[in-house]
């Protein structure tokens, strides 16, 4: 047995001496492209150029730009439970695997084997025991860097998973967020339709009551008996978009469809008194897309080497060795014995003709490292163009808001003067009613208006790469940028 290990280690010696002597690796050495971006981010402000700041309002974390603290809980069970984020999750689990399988080949390759027998010789009538033990190990000399490129490879399509998975939670915190003020708003319009129908029911009574004592006439009942219809007409309809909004909410919880919990009402939700964009240069590192299609360049960069590698010969070392121990009985008496047996060689393969199959993977590895590098030129090209869109949409849609109050507060103003000139006789019901019309339109307006602002808050928040960060109430594993990925 000595003698067995002994030589089984010096086979080892010499295979782990062996990667001492391999070469560099073929293939480009990965360079982030050099990409021109613009120095600030555009708005229709005048005063753009002071916007580019360092601090942005990507930094900040999701649980302190939402603060409605039900809507922060609805995160947080969406952040746990949500299907589209287990299964990225279990796509990195599946990768990290890939990178342990791929990486193996850099390391020796080692088997053992035992064989046990035993019986009586018919002609001796001697009885016997036999065990054998072998050992064989193997190791294939990375000489041009094929394993290495292979394992590069696999490593940056390990890291890619994680952005991807990054990405599904900053969309995954998005649309719960605006899912939520979608059904604020909702909830504000059937608010306003159903005060809008209180108020009818009375201004129709009181419109029938001045028939019964012929101060109006029966078009002035009919007239506002048309304002109340329009009104409980939409109630069913704004009840159905509730519903299936709270339906789309609970579907990214991870539940089946159900009510959904209310916190602050939308006007009561709080608005940044500033969004600060931030450095433009800063997007390419904050916004989980744009690092994806990154380690994607870097594993199809990778795969150029791989193919490069193939041309050159593959030098695999072998060793192997063992030992059988037995026993028998003669008549005689009792013997024993031990052999031992060792080997150990190399190989070389060098391809000569594979009818342009070698040429062909080279050529084809090249085309796709061009073409994710154009990916990732367009998908920088994208994420400016969304911050640009969020920016402007944030902005107009502010104003709006603002325009559409001044909007209601003159005709809520409006209708009350139309309403004392009615009672007073000096107009007719018409008046009124044109007037409650355009009030009751400018309040859904109004709402529409409010929802949309936070809606662009949503919007700009993800543009700019935030919303993927995890709390301390929310579990998560250890980053897989900072893991060390060691063999088994």
């Amino acid at each position: 047995m000595k003698k067995l290990a002994s030589l089984m280690s010096g086979v080892l010696s010499v295979i782990f001496a062996s990667l001492v002597l391999t070469g560099c690796m073929v293939g480009p050495n990965y360079h982030r492209p050099v990409v021109q971006t613009p120095g600030v981010y555009r708005d229709l402000n005048e005063n753009s150029q002071a916007q580019a700041q360092a601090a942005s309002f990507a930094d900040l974390p999701w649980w302190q730009v939402f603060q409605d603290p039900q809507l922060q809980e609805l995160i947080r069970t969406a952040l746990k439970e949500n299907y589209d984020l287990q299964l990225a999750t279990e796509r990195i689990a599946a990768a990290r695997a890939q990178v342990t399988i791929t990486r193996s080949s850099l390391f020796p390759q080692v088997q053992a084997g035992g064989n046990f027998a035993g019986g009586k010789d018919p002609n001796t009538q001697a009885k016997y025991n036999i065990l054998a033990l072998t050992a064989d190990a193997a190791f294939q000399l990375d000489l041009f860097g094929r394993l290495r490129r292979a394992t590069e490879a696999s490593r940056a399509e390990l890291l890619a998973t994680e952005d991807a998975r990054d990405t599904v939670i900053l969309t995954l915190v998005s649309d719960v967020a605006s899912d939520y003020f979608t059904l604020l708003q909702l909830d504000l319009e059937l608010q306003i339709t159903r005060d809008t129908v209180l108020t009818q029911e009375d201004s129709v009574k009181l419109t029938r009551l001045r028939l019964d004592h012929g101060v109006a006439t029966k078009l002035d009942v009919l007239q506002a008996e048309q304002v109340l219809d329009t009104a409980n007409a939409q109630i069913p309809d704004l009840e159905r978009q509730i519903g299936q909004e709270e339906d789309a909410i609970s579907i990214l919880l991870g539940h089946y469809p159900d009510s959904v919990r209310r916190g602050r009402r939308l006007a009561e939700q709080p608005l940044p008194p500033e969004v600060p964009p931030g450095m433009p240069s800063t997007l390419l590192e904050r916004r989980p897309d744009i690092r994806q299609v990154e380690q994607e360049l870097i594993a199809a960069n990778a795969q150029i080497g791989v193919a490069k590698a193939a041309f050159f010969p593959q030098i695999s070392l072998t060793g192997s060795g063992g030992g059988a121990f037995g026993r028998s009985t003669l008549l005689t008496g009792m013997m024993s014995s031990q052999t031992g047996i060792w080997s150990y060689g190399a190989q070389v393969t060098q391809p000569i003709f594979t009818g342009g199959a070698l040429r062909g993977n080279l050529r084809l590895a090249e085309s796709q490292q061009r073409q994710e590098l154009i990916a990732y030129k367009q998908v920088i090209q994208l994420a400016f163009r969304d911050v640009s869109d969020a920016l402007i949409g944030y902005q107009k849609l502010h104003q709006v808001r603002v325009a559409q109050e001044t909007t209601v507060k003159d005709l809520q103003d409006t209708v009350d003067t139309s309403l004392l000139r009615y009672r007073g006789g000096i107009t007719t019901y018409l008046e009124v009613l044109d007037g409650q019309r355009s009030l009751f339109e400018a309040e859904l307006t109004l709402a529409q208006a409010r929802g949309n602002e936070y809606q662009s808050l949503v919007q700009l928040y993800k543009a700019l790469g935030g919303g993927w960060q995890q709390d301390s109430q929310t579990p998560t594993g250890p980053s897989l940028h900072s893991q060390n990925l060691t063999p088994n």
